[in-house]
């Protein structure tokens, strides 16, 4: 089987994408995103495809992808809009605000129904993982991306970047190489140039052996999940004394998913204080101000969570 072929029937066997199934692809013009649009008209086809492209405006190069992007899009007969960013911020995390803007991009012209599919690979998931648990003691580190996460699919998570290159190449696609992604000054490129050929050098399964490990361990998290629904029983709030029943590790994941709903995204650190919010009193009540502005009370020994008043009182930190 070629590697068209592959890449193909694997992406219709994972059903992130459907035949006729309207979906919208990140196109940066690199050689995954290319790959991914070719994709996307082969299994949901022409009609039921359209691509998105965002110009920052940062590099010389940019409106030659976006041309490039254009002239992709015509020739499969696909839709493309282009967005043209706005200045970028003079201080912060460049690439965040880039990614940032991209799904915001996205997600107010699919709307709710459709899905937003972006063309991270397995190559793009081992340097996450390695960046992630670099940088994050949360075990979200060792879990990896998903392959879907609400809207966002990444068809292309099971295929490496090499298969995508060879992919473009059986199919005659040409692409636009960004060259920032040689350089070392983010740390997502230290980690591609630097780490993981150093890993590779230590054992050449490390790619797979880091693959297969974040799979296990997502298997694991669904159980986990379970555990902390059956303590949740289908409420956002837990008594301390039930709370202080559970093993530690469950406890921390019941911490969590409280704190994570409050913000309605992740609240990094919240479990670390597992302890703190145990030694809480069951009696009256009590308040613990946690990371990212969010609050655990007890409430006669209800333990439930919210966000930290803007100019209330801060409570004070058990120790």
């Amino acid at each position: 089987m070629d590697t068209v072929e592959l890449i193909r029937s694997g992406v219709r066997e994972a059903g992130l994408l459907e035949a006729g199934k309207p979906v919208l692809v990140l196109l940066s013009g690199g050689r995954d995103s290319t790959c991914l649009l070719d994709v996307a008209v082969a299994v949901a086809g022409a009609g039921a495809a359209a691509a998105l492209h965002v110009n920052y405006g940062l590099r010389p190069a940019a409106d030659d992808e976006e041309r490039h992007c254009e002239d992709l899009c015509a020739a499969l007969g696909v839709g493309l809009e282009v967005v043209h960013a706005p200045a970028a911020p003079a201080v912060g995390n460049l690439e965040a605000w880039a990614r940032e803007l991209r799904y915001e991009a996205a997600r107010a012209r699919a709307g709710t129904e459709i899905d937003i599919a972006v063309a991270h690979t397995a190559s793009d998931q081992v340097e996450t993982i390695l960046y992630r648990l670099a940088s994050s003691p949360s075990r979200r580190a060792l879990l990896g991306m998903r392959a879907r996460s609400g809207a966002l699919v990444r068809p292309l998570l099971a295929f490496t970047r090499e298969q995508t290159t060879l992919y473009c190449r059986e199919r005659g696609l040409t692409w636009s190489d960004d060259e920032s992604n040689l350089s070392t000054q983010f740390a997502r490129n230290r980690v591609r140039h630097q780490l993981l050929p150093a890993l590779q050098a230590v054992h050449p399964g490390a790619t797979a052996n880091v693959l297969a490990l974040a799979a296990t361990l997502r298997a694991e998290a669904e159980a986990l999940d379970e555990l902390v629904e059956q303590a949740l029983a289908g409420t956002d709030t837990i008594s301390l004394a039930a709370l202080r029943a559970l093993p530690a590790g469950v406890g921390r994941l019941v911490v969590q998913r409280l704190a994570d709903a409050v913000l309605g995204a992740p609240a990094p650190g919240a479990a670390r204080r597992l302890d703190d919010i145990l030694a809480l009193s069951e009696h009256g009540r009590a308040d613990l101000d946690l990371p990212h502005g969010v609050r655990a009370s007890v409430r006669n020994g209800s333990l439930s969570f919210g966000r930290t008043p803007p100019h209330g009182r801060r409570s004070q930190h058990v120790r």
